[in-house]
């Protein structure tokens, strides 16, 4: 069971919720929850449920509230989370997996301690924790006074936050969003008049961002009578002036270029940036030093005091030095073994690399986006491809994880300031076109500042999501991979296995590969179970396989090589309520899903699940046959029916209907009574 403070007051197993009817049991309860494993005073909560002049059967009346909250506990089986009686007061015992506001406030702190994007996204998800007026259902003066206020700005500040990274990356017209409601509930709040101005003027609205300022002006003088502050004063004559605001001043002190694409951040995570190196080798650099590469030996040029030295001066010796060779192209990009299959794709994308927009006036790299499942083979076609047309860039192709190994997103900066690192010469200075293979994006933001930032080359993008709103951006093409159609399956697990192999046992190649879903990931896994023994027949795994296809691909000496890790962790970045929303939309029956059927399985109206249906698509957990039907992959849905059977000591954590700010599109929208 989990306590939602952040709002009415409600418990839930995750799939119903209980709103607590105002009453006396309820302001007690509050009271203990806002103070989780601290004891509060007898005394403290006589005052918050009865007021400063309480009856004088308050002590008696408090016992009889006590035992109320108990016999609901017990109701509803959490009587692991009893009040307690203690010397002088009661306690309530709680952590972050059952009460909302010890879980917001574990997801700030987590965010205080990531980069900015997954920063960003971590506040995002604090905040969708609030769920509307602040113990609205709870009839105490007293709360509403001292603690309302107090919990209050704890969301507040994580919001003046959440604008300050948007405004910091130039995404004005997002905080826009927010900033025009929070400054009509909080009229007086001027640092979020401050962001509000500043956003407005910085999105061309100079008449609206000078409006505003007299509205605040206004509402100070008239409501308080003062002046606004000096920021916001200096704002204004910046604004009537028609002047460049320059760096954004975030969170005072962390400040962003608003003329760089891209901000350098030394990386608390090192990552791999390998490339492919070209063929021949490139051209004589144009006159003057290159700028060395981070690592680059005395071989490469020699660096002063002050910087590289002239290369036309001499050495030590007298001689002269010459002009000195480009930088050494990186290390090459793995290569995939047994690549078969995605002519299409693979025809296409070298078509749009080798001739489209190569080289001409558009300030946009051509780009492509592949999209797909957990496992469908993204990566490898992308890195397939970087080899075909290697010869065609004589920068070099490189390839830069976009995520980091547990999963949480890189920041944009940390993936610029490697390829700096490993680009530092532009295709002027000695170092030609160059192909960015951005991989495992998960959200536009990584990719727009290394589009913008290398618009003379070309990338190949890969994520699970769809990234619209990239390809509304920035234009490309897009590629959805969806499983291998038989024959490739079949000439997938001959190029691994080898012919003489799959010669021996001719028509058990096929009943294997449709064991495995068609899945690439999942074949890799099953073939290298085979090549590690010989004598295993393909038919008999193929039977052992269909008695659990999902728990049985995996491989034990690499964690990373199972298919229900893979999908385990992809899950773990959608929310939790749509994560809980995949799960059962894949394990019923319906094939193919409706809208209608995904309604009456979800408990919401028609249109909201269809929202929710667009989601779990744009996260490649759902495919779209003819309009309006849809359809979960064979792998997806038993790792749905084995999630739901496996976990059922802790899956009602995520059942339940979204909550307010969940699912963006939804808010106002409310689920089906759930009784």
């Amino acid at each position: 069971m989990r306590f939602q403070l952040l709002g009415p007051l409600s418990v839930t197993d995750g799939r119903d919720v209980v709103m607590l009817p105002p009453s006396k049991p309820t302001a007690l309860l509050a009271a203990l929850l806002i103070r989780p494993g601290s004891i509060v005073s007898t005394d403290r909560l006589r005052d918050i449920v009865w007021g400063e002049e309480h009856p004088t059967t308050a002590k008696t009346a408090l016992q009889s509230c006590v035992l109320r909250l108990r016999r609901l506990f017990a109701k509803y089986g959490i009587e692991n989370q009893a009040v307690v009686a203690v010397a002088g007061g009661y306690r309530i015992d709680a952590d972050a997996e059952t009460l909302d506001l010890l879980h917001f406030r574990r997801l700030v702190e987590q965010a205080a301690a990531s980069g900015n994007d997954s920063e960003l996204y971590t506040l995002r998800s604090a905040l969708a924790l609030w769920q509307g007026g602040l113990l609205s259902n709870v009839p105490s003066d007293l709360l509403h006074r001292d603690e309302v206020p107090r919990l209050t700005e704890e969301r507040l500040r994580a919001l003046e936050r959440v604008c300050d990274i948007e405004l910091e990356h130039d995404r004005c017209r997002e905080a826009l969003v927010d900033l025009w409601e929070v400054t009509r509930v909080y009229p007086a709040h001027e640092r979020f008049a401050e962001q509000l101005i500043a956003a407005l003027y910085r999105t061309g609205r100079q008449t609206e961002a000078l409006a505003e300022y007299r509205r605040v002006k206004g509402h100070l003088r008239e409501r308080l009578g003062v002046d606004p502050r000096a920021e916001l004063q200096r704002l204004e004559l910046a604004i009537l002036r028609g002047e460049d605001l320059g760096p954004a001043d975030v969170a005072r002190g962390r400040v962003t270029l608003a003329t760089a694409p891209v901000t350098v951040v030394p990386s608390a995570t090192p990552v791999t940036v390998t490339a492919v190196p070209p063929p021949a080798p490139a051209p004589a650099p144009a006159p003057g030093l290159a700028p060395a590469p981070t690592g680059q030996t005395a071989a490469h040029g020699r660096h002063g005091p002050e910087g590289p030295q002239d290369p036309q001066s001499s050495d030590e010796r007298g001689v002269p030095a010459g002009p000195l060779p480009p930088p050494p192209p990186p290390p090459p990009i793995p290569t995939v073994p047994g690549f078969t299959g995605r002519e299409h794709e693979v025809d296409s994308l070298v078509g749009l690399l080798t001739t489209a927009g190569l080289g001409g006036s558009s300030d946009r790299a051509p780009f492509a986006v592949l999209s797909g499942a957990p496992g469908i083979g993204k990566t490898a076609l992308a890195l397939h491809v970087a080899h075909l047309v290697s010869g065609h860039f004589p920068g070099g192709c490189l390839l830069v994880p976009l995520t980091r190994p547990d999963g949480s997103p890189r920041p944009a900066e940390e993936a610029a300031d490697e390829l700096r690192r490993a680009l530092p010469a532009g295709p002027g200075e000695g170092r030609g076109r160059a192909l960015l293979v951005l991989d495992d994006v998960v959200h536009p933001d990584q990719v727009r500042p290394l589009l913008t930032a290398h618009a003379c080359g070309a990338a190949i993008v890969t994520s699970r999501r769809g990234l619209a709103a990239l390809v509304a951006t920035h234009g490309g093409t897009v590629h959805r991979l969806g499983a291998l159609d038989p024959e490739q399956s079949q000439a997938l697990l001959t190029a691994v296995l080898g012919r003489e192999r799959i010669a021996a046992e001719p028509t058990a190649a096929l009943p294997l590969a449709t064991a495995c879903g068609h899945h690439p990931l999942a074949l890799r896994i099953a073939a290298a179970r085979l090549l590690t023994r010989p004598r295993l027949r393909l038919a008999d795994y193929a039977d052992w396989l269909r008695h659990d296809p999902v728990g049985r691909l995996s491989l034990a000496d690499d964690p990373r090589m199972s298919v229900p890790q893979r999908l385990d962790e992809a899950l773990t970045r959608l929310p939790p309520a749509l994560a809980e929303a995949h799960l059962r939309l894949a394990a019923s029956p319906h094939d193919p899903l409706t809208t209608a059927g995904g309604a009456a399985l979800l408990g919401l109206p028609e249109d909201a699940a269809e929202q929710v249906i667009e989601r779990l698509l744009d996260a490649g957990l759902l495919e779209e046959g003819q309009p309006g039907a849809f359809w979960t992959h064979d792998l997806l849905r038993a790792h749905a029916r084995r999630a739901a059977g496996s976990s059922s000591g802790h899956a009602p954590g995520l059942l339940r209907p979204p909550r307010h700010g969940e699912f963006p599109q939804l808010d106002g929208v409310r689920p089906a009574a759930l009784t």
